[in-house]
C-alpha cells in the first residue's frame, strides 16, 4: 500500500497492539471452553450413593456437543454476518458482540460457586456455548473487515493475536492446576481469565477511534464495504517479521479464512497480490462479467474437498476423543496430561503447520499427490482412538504410551495446519482474479461445513470406542 506523505505514523505502535488483543479476543469463547473440558465432565459425569451402591449418572458427551454447538453457529453466521452489517452499525455488532460474551462469561465463572442440578447445568452450559459463539462470529466477522481497511502488515498482527488464543487458554489451565488451589477456585479462576481478556479486549476497540493512525484509515474509507462472513476453529496466525509487502507476505496462514475471501484469495505467494490483498477493492469493470457460482466450484472443487476433509477429520477426534485419552502414569503428571499433550500441543503444532508454508508449499496445486495426503490423514482417526481413551467398550487399547499419543498429536495437528493453509491459498489461484472473492466465498462455506460435519462425526466416533 502506497503511503501518503501526511499519513500519520502508529506511535508506539499502539494500533499494532490494540489489532493483536483483537485478535486474541476473538477466539477465546471457543478455546477456553473447549480446554476447560475436564472441568466440566467432572462436574457433570459424577456418581452418587443410593441404598449402599454407587449409581453412575447419565453419560453427557459433553466434548462432542460442546464441538458442535460451537461450530453450527460459526456455519449459520457465515451467512447471516453478510445481512447484519447492512442493518447494524459496526460499532454495535463488534462493542455489543463484546458485552454480550464478557457477561457470557461472567455467567460461567459463577456457576463455579453454584451448586447446580446435572442436568440443568449440562442445558445452562450448551446455551451459553451456543450464544457465545453466535456472537464470537459476528465479532469477527466485522473485526476483519475493520482491520482490512488498514495496512495489510496490521491483518497479520490481528491473525497472530488469533493464532496464540489456543495456546492462551491452554496456558491458563496449566497455570490454574499449578496453583495447587482446590479444584473450586482453580476452575474460578481459569473462567476469571477470559474475563479479564474480554474487557481488556472491549476497552481496546474503545480507544481505537482516538488514535489519529486508525482514523485516518477507518475514517477516510468507505464504510460501505464490509469483508463476507468468516469462520475460525483452531487457532492460526501469521509471523509479523515476513519480508514482502510490509511485513507479511504470502498468507498460507491466513487465520482458518477468518477473513474476506476476496482479501485471503488476493494473498497468495506473488509479492505484487499479497500488497493489494487488504486494499478496498477498485470498482470493477463493468464489461467484466463474473463466472457463476457453478463455474467457480469446477476451478476449485479440489481444494474445497480438501479444507472440507482436513477439517472433518481434525474435528472428528478433537477433542471429543482425544481429551478423554488417559496418561499410564499416576501422581501428579495426570492433572497435566491432557492440558499439555492434548491442547497445548496441538495449537502450538497447528500453528506451527501454518507457518511453515511461509517457508515452502509441496505438493503444488496441481499434483494429485496433495489431495491423497490430505486424504491420508484419516489415518490418525483410529490411531487416535486405539490410544488410551478410557472409558471404552468396544475397541482394544493398541497404544497405552503417552509417548505414542504425543507424537500422534504432534503430527495430526502439524499437518492439519499445514494443509488447510494450502487448500485455503491453493483455491484463489485457480481463478481468474475476477472470481477471487468467489472462490474465496465458495472455499469459506466448505471450511464451515468441514467443521460441522467433523462435529458430527464425532458422535458416532466416540460411541464406537
Amino acid at each position: 500500500m502506497n503511503k501518503r506523505e501526511d499519513t500519520p505514523k502508529d506511535r508506539g505502535c499502539l494500533v499494532a497492539v490494540i489489532f493483536f488483543i483483537l485478535g486474541l479476543g476473538t477466539l477465546l469463547p471457543w478455546n477456553f471452553f473447549m480446554t476447560a473440558s475436564m472441568y466440566f465432565n467432572n462436574r457433570l459425569n459424577t456418581s452418587e450413593w443410593s441404598n449402599g451402591t454407587i449409581t453412575t449418572r447419565t453419560e453427557y458427551y459433553f466434548n462432542n456437543w460442546m464441538t458442535l454447538l460451537s461450530q453450527l453457529p460459526l456455519l449459520v453466521f457465515t451467512f447471516l454476518n453478510s445481512f447484519l452489517y447492512q442493518w447494524i452499525s459496526e460499532r454495535m455488532r463488534i462493542a455489543g458482540s463484546l458485552v454480550v460474551i464478557l457477561l457470557l462469561f461472567i455467567l460461567t465463572a459463577a456457576l463455579v460457586k453454584v451448586p447446580m442440578e446435572e442436568d440443568r447445568f449440562f442445558s445452562v452450559t450448551m446455551a451459553t456455548i451456543w450464544f457465545i459463539n453466535s456472537f464470537g462470529a459476528v465479532l469477527q466477522g466485522s473485526l476483519f473487515g475493520l482491520v482490512g481497511l488498514l495496512p495489510q502488515r496490521y491483518s497479520a498482527i490481528f491473525m497472530s493475536g488469533q493464532g496464540l488464543a489456543g495456546t492462551f487458554a491452554a496456558l491458563a489451565m496449566i497455570f490454574a492446576i499449578a496453583s495447587e488451589a482446590d479444584s473450586e477456585s482453580a476452575a474460578l479462576g481459569y473462567f476469571i481469565t477470559p474475563c479479564v481478556g474480554t474487557f481488556i479486549t472491549l476497552i481496546s476497540y474503545m480507544l481505537l477511534p482516538k488514535l489519529a493512525f486508525a482514523r485516518f484509515y477507518l475514517d477516510s474509507k468507505s464504510k460501505s464495504y464490509e469483508l463476507e462472513p468468516s469462520i475460525q476453529l483452531l487457532p492460526t496466525g501469521i509471523p509479523e517479521t515476513v519480508e514482502g509487502c510490509e511485513t507479511a507476505s504470502d498468507p498460507p496462514n491466513v487465520s482458518v479464512v477468518n477473513r474476506d475471501p476476496n482479501k485471503a484469495a488476493n494473498c497468495v505467494s506473488e509479492e505484487e497480490d499479497c500488497k493489494q490483498a487488504f486494499v478496498p477493492p477498485q470498482p470493477e469493470n463493468t464489461s467484466t462479467q463474473k463466472s457463476s457460482v457453478l463455474q467457480v466450484f469446477k476451478k476449485i472443487r479440489v481444494m474445497a474437498f480438501c479444507v472440507t476433509f482436513v477439517f472433518t477429520v481434525t474435528l472428528s477426534v478433537f477433542p471429543a476423543v482425544t481429551v478423554d485419552v488417559k496418561t499410564v502414569y499416576g501422581g501428579n503428571w495426570e492433572r497435566y496430561f491432557i492440558p499439555v499433550f492434548c491442547f497445548l500441543v496441538f495449537n502450538v503444532m497447528d500453528f506451527s503447520g501454518r507457518t511453515s508454508t511461509l517457508k515452502f508449499k509441496w505438493p503444488s496445486k496441481e499434483s494429485r499427490l496433495f489431495p491423497a495426503l490430505v486424504v491420508s490423514r484419516v489415518i490418525f482417526v483410529p490411531l487416535l482412538m486405539m490410544c488410551n481413551v478410557q472409558e471404552r467398550h468396544t475397541l482394544p487399547v493398541f497404544f497405552s504410551n503417552d509417548v505414542m499419543f504425543a507424537i500422534l498429536m504432534l503430527f495430526f495437528s502439524g499437518s492439519s495446519g499445514y494443509f488447510l493453509c494450502l487448500s485455503m491459498t491453493y483455491a484463489p489461484q485457480l481463478v481468474e482474479p475476477k472470481d477471487a472473492e468467489t472462490a474465496g466465498a465458495l472455499m469459506t462455506f466448505f471450511l464451515a461445513l468441514g467443521l460441522s460435519l467433523g462435529a458430527a462425526l464425532s458422535f458416532p466416533l466416540r460411541l464406537l470406542i
